[in-house]
């Protein structure tokens, strides 16, 4: 099925209108599911102050982006502080998805 020309002639189809930047319709529903899952991961996994200050420095649940220090002086702690949080969270996110993709590799089906 075709729905017209583009500026340059070429004929335009349905997958055209569907793709975006390159990306195909699973490539977006895979990056969908997988910030889904980051999400649940970080509910599940981190305590509320690791989960806050990735909130405040990634931009996470509506926060607006912080860098450490202005996060470090919101919370009323070291700059330093908020670094050895952030790392221990990210290390933390790290791990479980690492477990998850180990799991995958020996059971398949175990995807959802």
């Amino acid at each position: 099925m075709h729905f017209g020309q583009d500026k340059e002639g070429n004929e335009i189809t349905f997958i055209d209108i569907i793709e975006s930047d390159g990306k195909t319709v699973e490539d977006e529903v895979d990056l969908k599911m997988k910030i889904k899952k980051l999400y649940q991961k970080i509910e599940e996994v981190l305590k509320d102050r690791e989960k806050l200050i990735i909130e405040l420095r990634f931009g996470l649940n509506g926060k607006e982006s912080k860098t450490q220090n202005e996060i470090a002086k919101e919370l009323g702690i070291s700059r330093s502080y908020v670094s050895r949080i952030e790392t221990k969270a990210i290390n933390k996110l790290s791990k479980e998805f690492e477990e998850r993709l180990i799991l995958l590799s020996f059971f398949p089906l175990a995807s959802s």
